[in-house]
């Protein structure tokens, strides 16, 4: 009873008693706003077609995604695959023993290999025109007069040039003459467009020393086979008198002595007959 006379245990009790009422009354509300909406019919029932049609969107922008992804990656491979081809020319060019320039259609010197800056005697002639690599060396073509080699270029350039190799005396800027022979080459786009001349150069006096250090090569092994031949012969004489002369174990050294020399001799034999043959070519 002195609870019940206590205020603060009424006021808590009316509080008590205010929020469980207001809880039953929300529910009991949200339960008649229900049941009206539902018979009221105002949500209304989407389509079947409405509700796929964000997740196509969805579909197509991820099918788009991937094949950017798959563009991309082809894209990179083709770009991987165009470097490692460059790289190969190039690598090709460049180890070639003779000679190849490119020249632009601007008539400048973009590429040249190290056979052709050493056959031409510039360090580096990127970037100089045909005119300045060749300055006034001159060349006959077949049923015209004489011209200068710029003018061949030019005309290879323009597509006016009826043959597609000659022969010209060249001097260094060092001084050192050389006869030339120029193979242009038109390397031509996908669409016939022209991209510019390759020019093959050969050197014929250094060719032609080049055969004569290898002749005089051929001659030096010729007489050391010779050489080697005889002493081996010496070597087997010796032999075939020693396995004559002894006995027990000393003919057997001598026999085998004997049978390696003659090897030798074959062997050296069909070496110094191959340079004749070789020799006898050449000449």
């Amino acid at each position: 009873m002195k609870l019940l006379t206590n205020p603060l245990f009424v006021r808590a009790a009316i509080v008590l008693f205010a929020s469980v009422s207001a809880f039953l009354a929300a529910i009991l509300a949200v339960r008649l706003l229900r049941r009206k909406i539902v018979e009221d019919g105002e949500i209304p029932a989407q389509s079947s077609a409405e509700l796929s049609l964000p997740l196509q969107a969805y579909t197509v922008i991820q099918q788009l995604k991937q094949q950017k992804f798959a563009l991309q990656n082809e894209q990179q491979q083709q770009r991987r695959r165009t470097k490692t081809s460059e790289h190969i020319t190039a690598s090709i060019i460049a180890n070639l023993p003779v000679g190849m320039v490119f020249i632009a259609p601007t008539g400048l010197v973009r590429q040249a290999n190290a056979a052709g800056r050493r056959i031409l005697g510039f360090a580096s002639p990127l970037g100089m025109s045909v005119a300045d690599l060749f300055r006034e060396s001159r060349t006959f073509l077949a049923g015209e007069e004489e011209l200068q080699v710029r003018e061949v270029f030019q005309r290879a350039l323009l597509e006016t040039l009826h043959e597609d190799d000659f022969e010209c005396d060249y001097e260094t800027p060092s001084g050192k003459l050389r006869e030339l022979k120029i193979t242009l080459i038109p390397v031509r786009g996908l669409e016939g467009e022209m991209l510019g001349l390759a020019a093959a150069i050969a050197d014929h006096a250094e060719a032609a020393e080049l055969r004569r250090e290898q002749l005089l090569r051929a001659e030096e092994s010729a007489e050391l086979a010779l050489e080697l031949r005889n002493s081996l012969a010496s070597i087997r004489d010796w032999a075939d008198q020693v396995k004559a002369s002894s006995a027990g174990s000393a003919i057997g050294l001598a026999n085998d002595i004997s049978d390696e020399a003659r090897r030798l001799e074959k062997v050296l034999a069909g070496f110094v007959a191959g340079r004749e043959r070789a020799g006898g070519a050449h000449a």
